[in-house]
């Protein structure tokens, strides 16, 4: 009777716990499951953005590698770029379609409107590397524009290895804009030895510095005559004094 009474009463305290916990019990149980679907929604979400932003840059670059767009081409092109930015703007995605637009742009010889996007592009991007290219295509459309001081000053700082050498030989181009020709030399100099280091080839940096030749520049010219005056003087007086 009394292994009876025991058993009667754990039911009846399992019941009580029952009606004191079940409320929350099952709310908590509901809870975990909502997490665990709207976790799995979320992946799923994201993992069908990436291929929406994916299947749309592709088209992009379909458009971007035609010889020639027309009106229509050229819409539909700033129509994925907009959408890629709007709906897709901190994935890489949206930032190489912005470098695609800046290009086709300049492709139409709307430089002001390219030079607009890739400073936009500069100050939006979280991909340090996609502000550096974007940097060095902007320096390009300033010296197009007459523009070196500004272009030198986009320039400064470092750069990604990669674009180093790139770098240099566009800080040469400015000098030379701004007919500073030893400053040039030895930025196109740097160009060639960063390019040799990273072992990445960089087009027609030696015909600028063959074409500087090795001339130093007047007033390098004057110190070193300057110089060696006195050695001249002195000889001279060696030879009057032997006779």
């Amino acid at each position: 009777m009394a292994e009876l009474r025991s058993e009667e009463e754990q039911v009846e305290a399992l019941k009580r716990w029952w009606k004191e916990n079940a409320v929350s019990l099952i709310a908590g149980v509901a809870i975990a499951a909502a997490v665990i679907l709207g976790w799995k929604a979320w992946q799923n979400y994201q993992a069908n953005q990436a291929e929406t932003a994916s299947i749309r840059y592709q088209q992009l670059l379909a458009l971007a590698g035609q010889q020639t767009l027309d009106e229509g081409a050229l819409s539909e092109a700033e129509s994925l770029t907009t959408s890629l930015r709007n709906e897709h703007g901190k994935t890489l995605y949206a930032d190489l379609a912005v470098l695609i637009q800046a290009r086709l742009l300049v492709n139409q010889q709307d430089n002001d409107a390219a030079r607009a996007l890739l400073r936009e592009l500069i100050d939006s991007t979280n991909q340090p590397y996609i502000a550096d290219l974007a940097g060095l295509r902007l320096a390009r459309l300033l010296l197009a524009a007459d523009q070196a001081e500004e272009a030198l000053d986009i320039l400064d700082g470092e750069v990604a290895s990669a674009l180093a050498a790139q770098q240099a030989d566009l800080r040469g181009d400015a000098q030379m804009a701004l007919d500073h020709p030893d400053e040039a030399r030895q930025a196109y100099r740097r160009a060639l030895s960063l390019a040799e280091q990273s072992d990445l080839p960089l087009f027609g940096t030696q015909l600028k510095l063959d074409d500087l030749g090795t001339l130093e520049s007047p007033e390098t010219l004057e110190t070193s005559a300057a110089s060696t005056t006195p050695a001249a003087s002195d000889n001279s007086g060696a030879k009057d004094s032997s006779r």
